[in-house]
């Protein structure tokens, strides 16, 4: 019987934060793909994910999907069924060698060269890869999101929906049909263009009501626009402090870093500081490249900084699934401090501040403007805010409850989001009590991959120094 899919992407045109990662492409440093690497306790029969792939392009309609950019661009871009999904592009299999190198040592350089090669912008912007041959019989599956297809927290909504809680297979699961094929129709686009740039004289219509309004009450509304434009200057600008010169440098390459940390264990160190789980992640990512500059020779002062952003979910009640809502919280963050609970509450307290700025949705105002730029111009103007920043810091709440994927188990996934310009860009997601730690690390930057890998673990074991009997974090090998 068929039933209706779900509504996780439904959104037609792009928002304009959306356009700009789209067409910031231009310069290759500001590829946007996003990568989920799930470790599964076994391979799942090829025809079975096959089915399943399948299956899952037609209840998440926006997997058939690709972009259309509209009128040579002038245009916003939209979502289009234009096209059969072709899963012998979009679905592959890999095998490694046995008795190989170690679980990691081989997943690792697959992952990081699926993650690097550009997303065809032709075809709906998703790949997968099913990876066999791991140790003891396990095996990896690697989704890759262009990420103008949804945030971190849009990738949690899709793997809820769509992964198993049991082994065996569901016959009793929706079969909706797969969506008609489109035909871009240029009249079409050109009546979307202008009803675009018509409501603009509406919007002007709303300021100067508001500014009106504003004359009978003249005094408050001069302080809340100074306090707004205030705020957005810290909201938009580059964290205060000096760039760190051992990460200067900038490439082309990623290398990835994958770390397990006990959620529990890290959740009540934090709040053994009077800080969030949040708070105590990005206290333990601080530790990890105050030791990494250390130990290479370039010890930091108590009071140095670092320039990190955080993305702050702003998804209310009612978005729609899928998408981008979240705003960057720009700090110099406190590398330098040593004490990891000194240092859990000097982060919780830059992060409220963030939180509490009244122009945390700036972007969005700036947005609108930039999307219009073309690529280049756009990827310089762009560009540059986000490749001021050092780090940055996501921290996705994951699927708490066994997940499974074609009857294979989900161990494991670690995240692995875009480096927009940062020297590194180092996410978690909760898998059940696990902390899963993916860093994505530009190879100019971070130059010793291992070093890093071990201060990363160093960070975390200050932190986790805070919880009486917390267990080690584990690199992943």
């Amino acid at each position: 019987m068929s039933e209706a899919p779900l509504t996780w992407g439904s959104v037609r045109e792009m928002s304009p934060f959306e356009v700009m990662m789209w067409r910031a492409e231009s310069d290759p440093r500001y590829r946007a793909p996003v990568l989920a690497v799930e470790l599964l306790d076994r391979a799942p029969e090829w025809a079975r994910l096959m089915a399943a792939t399948e299956w899952a392009t037609r209840m998440v309609p926006r997997f058939r999907e690709r972009v259309r950019e509209p009128l040579a661009g002038l245009g916003t871009p939209y979502w289009i069924h234009d096209a059969e999904v072709d899963l012998h592009y979009h679905l592959r299999r890999v095998r490694l060698p046995g008795s190989g190198p170690g679980f990691w040592a081989g997943l690792a350089p697959i992952a990081e060269q699926f993650m690097m090669t550009p997303i065809d912008r032709e075809r709906p912007p998703w790949e997968a890869m099913l990876v066999e041959g791991l140790p003891d019989g396990r095996a990896a599956f690697l989704l890759k999101l262009h990420h103008v297809l949804t945030d971190g927290m849009g990738v949690v909504q899709l793997l809820s929906q769509l992964h198993s809680r049991r082994r065996e297979h569901d016959p009793q699961k929706p079969q909706p049909e797969a969506p008609p094929t489109e035909a871009p129709d240029p009249l079409a686009e050109v009546d979307r263009l202008v009803r675009r740039e018509a409501g603009l004289l509406p919007a002007a219509a709303r300021t100067a009501r508001d500014v009106f309004g504003a004359l009978t009450h003249p005094v408050s509304a001069a302080r809340e626009t100074v306090r707004w434009v205030e705020s957005a200057t810290r909201v938009l600008a580059p964290p205060p402090g000096e760039a760190s010169e051992l990460l200067a440098p900038r490439g082309l390459s990623w290398r990835f870093v994958a770390l397990d940390a006990g959620f529990t264990d890290l959740r009540a160190a934090g709040k053994s500081a009077g800080g969030s789980f949040n708070d105590a992640y990005v206290a333990a990512l601080l530790g990890a490249f105050r030791l990494y500059h250390q130990e290479l020779g370039r010890p930091v002062d108590p009071a140095a900084t670092l320039r990190t952003s955080v993305p702050v979910s702003v998804r209310r009640t009612g978005d729609a699934a899928g998408g981008n809502r979240w705003a960057p919280a720009r700090l110099a963050a406190p590398m330098g401090v040593v004490d990891p609970a000194e240092r859990v509450r000097a982060v919780g307290a830059l992060m409220r501040a963030a939180r509490d700025e009244p122009a945390l949705e700036s972007p969005d105002v700036v947005a609108p403007l930039l999307a219009r730029l073309p690529g280049p111009l756009l990827a310089l103007v762009a560009g540059g805010s986000t490749a001021g920043n050092d780090l940055q810091a996501s921290n996705v709440p994951g699927l708490r409850s066994e997940a499974f994927l074609c009857g294979a188990r989900i161990e494991r996934v670690y995240p692995f989001a875009p480096l927009p310009g940062c020297a590194a860009m180092i996410s978690v997601v909760t898998h059940g009590d696990t902390c899963c730690v993916g860093a994505n690390l530009d190879a100019a930057a971070v130059t010793d991959r291992e070093l890093f890998a071990e201060c990363l673990a160093a960070g975390f074991t200050e932190v986790l120094s805070l919880r009486r009997g917390a267990a080690e974090p584990v690199i992943v090998r």
